[in-house]
């Protein structure tokens, strides 16, 4: 069996592409995006990782619909038809038995053109709230997969609960790490990395240091943050581009994590019961509304994106390093609330659908 999986979601599209290999001996290729952002160079991280896995990787150039206008806004627009044009050549040469789409403007031209060659169609949506992607996704999917029961956005006879896809490494670590002596603290801005988190980590640097360990994912981009900030690694402070194997137990090791507001990254969380500073996306209205939706089971703290800085930054992790038992109590009664085998779900609900 042959499966195209396509989206913007990586690390769950990630997770249940292991299953699929592992327990179903599919082939799969994966359509994505060659670059990480618009008007930059860096290829993005699936680019880089799936053909390491014996993954095929095909790159969909398209376009999207900006938040913001841009200099990017105009070219992006006039890059949707080069995406629907590219998309059944993909098919046609491909021929999946299915289609399965983790979302973002990249999978939508995959997706209809499925549905007009009669290729069932499953989406998963791992937000509380859907994009404007897997809204019209949605209307040509055959089974859409849901991460939570309070998205209730879809066509009910179509929706099934599946839970966030999660990679094996985080399900099975069994023991929390005991590490003595001082606070460490793990900061990552998703995959990509985030640009105005690195320059608010760098400006209070120094005094982080002096309270944690930190370990610090700057991602990989044309604002060259993590040539700047590799410079300033000691002993206290580490810097890396991007961390896969291993990201497991280095969460485990940690006390607090930074991060933005992905769902994947905060179920991971819960999991492993790490109490998290959250810091999402300005005007990114998922990535408010799965924030909130943490912060109200307790697990996460809000930084406001409009009101990060060094100082902001600074004070909300020493805050939470003062109080990091209290949070780790609450961390622990929600773990429960996390499907852990959301990955073996969706890979058998994609396998029924041939």
């Amino acid at each position: 069996m042959k499966v195209l999986v396509t989206g913007a979601h990586f690390t769950p599209a990630l997770a249940t592409i292991e299953e699929l290999k592992k327990n179903y001996q599919c082939e799969v290729v994966y359509v994505g995006r060659k670059t990480t952002f618009e008007g930059d160079s860096t290829p993005s991280v699936e680019s880089q990782v799936l053909p390491t896995l014996g993954v095929k990787f095909i790159s969909l150039i398209t376009g999207r619909l900006q938040r913001e206008f841009t200099i990017f806004t105009i070219p992006s627009l006039f890059k949707i038809p080069i995406g629907f044009l590219q998309a059944p050549f993909i098919l046609f040469k491909e021929k999946p038995d299915v289609v399965l789409s983790f979302g973002g403007y990249i999978a939508v031209p995959v997706v209809i053109w499925a549905w007009l060659f009669s290729i069932p169609i499953i989406i998963h949506e791992q937000a509380i709230i859907s994009g404007l992607a897997n809204k019209i996704s949605s209307c040509f999917a055959d089974k859409i997969a849901i991460s939570f029961l309070e998205n209730h956005s879809f066509n009910q006879q179509k929706v099934v609960l599946t839970g966030n896809p999660i990679r094996h490494e985080i399900i099975e670590i069994q023991h929390e790490s005991k590490v003595a002596g001082v606070p460490r603290v793990l900061i990552a801005g998703g995959n990509q990395g985030s640009h105005v988190i690195n320059m608010a980590v760098l400006d209070c640097l120094d005094k982080l240091t002096k309270i944690a360990k930190i370990t610090h994912q700057t991602g990989d981009s044309k604002f060259g943050d993590f040539e700047r900030l590799s410079v300033k690694q000691n002993e206290n402070y580490r810097v890396e581009k991007f961390i896969g194997d291993g990201w497991g137990k280095l969460v485990q090791e940690c006390d607090l994590v930074v991060s933005r507001a992905g769902v994947n990254t905060l179920c991971e969380m819960t999991i492993l019961k790490k109490p998290v500073l959250v810091i999402p996306i300005a005007g990114h209205r998922e990535q408010n509304t799965n924030a909130g939706y943490f912060e109200n089971l307790g697990l996460a703290k809000i930084l406001p994106q409009s009101k990060l800085s060094g100082d902001s930054l600074f004070w909300n992790i020493r805050e939470m390093l003062k109080n990091i038992n209290k949070l780790k109590i609450k961390a622990e009664k929600f773990k429960k609330s996390i499907i852990k085998d959301g990955a073996k779900k969706l890979a058998l609900e994609t396998i029924l659908l041939k």
